[in-house]
């Protein structure tokens, strides 16, 4: 393995390592939502300085590689690539603080209803952020796309969330401030997706030189 070999191998495991403080950021804000723990959410919004960090880390190493190394081809692409996927891990980051704080205004106030379908959203977009990171690091575009058909899931879920809450307002006025903000967790999670679809459309430019935001490649 060469010098440049092992600094993108060290590249990848930065962007692994920033995407897995991204997957437990989602997993603890919704969690701390559903089981009404603000301690967890107030870890949340304390861990995001760690996204943050890695995100100027990741920046800045791949600056210095495409300056000294001046790497060709797919090597450059995967630089690129890596400090764009940044951009998005961090809004993702963002996106979890968010939660955390609706999290911590509404476990003030009594439970509107069970949370149902924003777990299943959780889930799901977790999920997507996962494989999209992977089919980055290995190059898979079969698994990239695969991530791309499941943002439908997610937008399907939210519009039964935001019209179950349009029903809870009309029927109450006073659930409106509840529902609201339980509208907000619903599409942050939807943005999350949104994420995850953007890093995946980023796999298939890696891998083909090919620029598809906005449409769906073949499979």
């Amino acid at each position: 393995m060469t010098v440049f070999d092992d600094e993108l191998q060290k590249l990848k495991e930065k962007l692994l390592r920033m995407g897995s403080l991204v997957e437990d950021a989602i997993k603890n804000s919704v969690t701390s939502l559903v089981e009404r723990d603000n301690a967890l959410a107030q870890r949340v919004i304390d861990n995001d300085r760690l996204v943050n960090t890695l995100d100027v880390e990741i920046d800045e190493e791949s600056i210095r590689l495409i300056a000294l190394r001046q790497p060709m081809a797919s090597d450059l692409r995967f630089i690129t690539m890596a400090m764009k996927i940044t951009t998005d891990m961090e809004r993702m980051g963002d996106l979890a603080v968010n939660i955390a704080e609706r999290a911590m205004e509404l476990n003030t106030e009594p439970v509107l209803k069970p949370y149902i379908d924003i777990p299943k959203m959780r889930e799901i977009a977790q999920g997507m952020i996962r494989d999209a990171l992977n089919a980055f690091v290995k190059k898979d575009k079969k698994l990239a796309v695969d991530v791309i058909m499941r943002d439908d899931k997610v937008d399907d879920l939210k519009h039964d969330v935001l019209q179950e809450l349009a029903f809870f307002m009309t029927q109450d006025p006073t659930t409106v401030s509840r529902a609201m903000r339980v509208s907000f967790v619903a599409q942050y999670l939807e943005r999350f997706a949104d994420h995850a679809t953007n890093i995946a459309e980023m796999v298939i430019y890696l891998v083909e030189g090919k620029i598809i935001r906005h449409t769906l490649p073949p499979a």
